[in-house]
């Protein structure tokens, strides 16, 4: 009876140790991993519509066509404004125009009745009361205004002043002129001028003048 007891436990431990052998030598074998093969993603092209070529842009047929002419300015001219002479000098009384004769277009008149500038009591001659008329000494060109010279615009100014007993120019004022622009020009440049006096009775006295001024523009 003792003897299959002892017959069977070796019997279990057998069993059980080569289970436990077999077990062990099973964990030590690699095992083969199932590689999973991903498929490869897929990209869909979209079919882009066609594009329609530009059309060249119309160029103007200028073949044909005439060339405009360029217009040029004429070009500047000298000024050389005109100066009467002294011994042109008229001083002449003019009678009043009729009553229905309306003034020259472009001509502008100016009062004449000013003051001599050389104060109370002193008496001043006009040309023809006197013996010997004043001469002149010095002239100062006017300058041409910028402006009328470009347009090309002439014209004239009557410049009245009184050349005082030491040959100066006293109070020069236009009195008529055919373009206003000309006028400050013309009185600047009479009022620098120089003369030798007028006489009467042998003695220097103060006279009364007039000196048109034109402005020209002479073709070189």
């Amino acid at each position: 009876m003792r003897r299959d007891l002892i017959i069977g436990i070796l019997l279990s431990i057998a069993f059980h140790g080569g289970a436990a052998w077999i077990s062990e030598e099973l964990s030590k074998r690699p095992t083969k991993k199932h590689m999973v093969q991903e498929e490869a993603p897929t990209i869909q092209l979209m079919e882009m519509p066609k594009l329609e070529p530009d059309e060249p842009p119309e160029t103007a047929d200028t073949s044909d066509a005439e060339a405009a002419p360029v217009e040029f300015a004429p070009p500047m001219q000298t000024d050389v404004p005109q100066i009467v002479q002294l011994d042109s000098f008229v001083q002449q009384v003019q009678p009043p125009p009729p009553e229905n004769l309306k003034p020259a277009v472009g001509v502008i008149s100016i009062p004449q009745n000013r003051p001599t500038g050389l104060g109370k009591g002193i008496q001043v001659f006009n040309i023809n009361q006197l013996d010997q008329i004043p001469q002149i000494r010095a002239t100062v060109p006017p300058q041409y205004p910028f402006e009328m010279r470009r347009a090309g615009i002439t014209g004239e100014v009557l410049v009245e002043f009184i050349v005082d007993t030491n040959g100066d120019v006293r109070n020069p004022f236009a009195v008529r002129s055919t373009q206003r622009e000309f006028e400050t020009a013309a009185v600047q440049a009479v009022a620098k001028w120089k003369f030798r006096p007028g006489k009467k009775g042998g003695r220097v006295v103060n006279t009364r003048m007039q000196q048109p001024i034109s402005f020209s523009l002479n073709e070189d």
